[in-house]
């Protein structure tokens, strides 16, 4: 099977997950309705990148894909919504994809529980797919753990006074690095339970780590210089926000005198000028 075959799979099997998630919550109550819409609206868009690797970790692991295979692999979409919603409510961005951010739309407290929502919805779609095993779990366990672990590290990172290039490369690899690569690639090697799970684990560890710590690297660069009309929000805004990056920090580490006075003086502040 090609890319487009794999991604077409998840998002058949998203749709569908959708379309009953929603259906079950609008059931509750009417008011419930726009959030349900708004959260499949979301997720109707994507290049289904984490879905797609866990895919590949399974197809690896020398597994037959079926449509319960895609039902759990498309369950890393939702784990990515609730994110990315928490993420730009906590960085006060007004956009994603081009659109405005939750918490524009509903309010912050609203934008809180939707992500929850996505979360709920991820826990569900795995067990929907009927894949679950104590591999397949303590592995999707392990991932949400160190992604909530690398976002309040990020959070807390923008309380310290200095900056720190180990410090930033940290936060890359627990927020971003290890949940969009190595971890879906362990996800779908457990998937298919080969004998040798931990020889798979270690060839997919190092080869995942370091593409993904490359691609949160990749997405500082964008979040600074990137075309808002291809990444769906403000360029700059990462500097407005103070976000510590290693792009921030191997900055500072390596500039003169002037150049760290004017990042600690401009970092977080309306005014980016110069950076």
């Amino acid at each position: 099977m090609n890319i487009e075959q794999l991604r077409s799979g998840v998002n058949q099997a998203l749709s569908a997950q959708l379309n009953q998630y929603c259906a079950n919550i609008s059931e509750i109550d009417e008011q419930l309705v726009p959030i349900a819409n708004s959260l499949k609206e979301y997720l109707s868009e994507g290049k289904r990148f984490r879905p797609i690797f866990v895919l590949i970790g399974y197809l690896g692991a020398h597994g037959n894909i079926n449509d319960q295979v895609f039902a759990a692999a498309s369950s890393l979409e939702f784990l990515q919504a609730s994110a990315l919603i928490h993420d730009d409510l906590m960085d006060g961005s007004d956009t994603r994809r081009g659109k405005p951010a939750m918490h524009k739309q509903f309010g912050d407290a609203a934008a809180i529980l939707i992500g929850d929502l996505a979360l709920v919805w991820d826990d569900q779609a795995l067990h929907g797919s009927g894949l679950q095993s104590p591999a397949v779990n303590e592995i999707h366990d392990v991932m949400r753990t160190e992604l909530m672990a690398g976002q309040f590290l990020d959070v807390y990172e923008q309380t310290q006074k200095s900056l720190s290039v180990e410090r930033s490369l940290k936060i890359a690899r627990f927020k971003s690095g290890k949940y969009s690569i190595e971890r879906p690639l362990h996800y779908g090697a457990a998937l298919a339970s080969p004998h040798n799970l931990d020889t798979f684990y270690s060839i997919y560890s190092e080869y995942g780590l370091p593409l993904g710590e490359a691609l949160q690297l990749r997405d500082d660069l964008l979040g600074v210089y990137g075309d808002p009309s291809e990444t769906g929000k403000p360029a700059g805004d990462d500097l407005r926000e103070g976000k510590r990056t290693a792009l921030i920090a191997f900055a500072h580490d390596r500039g003169n005198q002037a150049t760290k006075k004017l990042i600690e003086e401009k970092l977080g502040t309306e005014d980016i000028s110069g950076l």
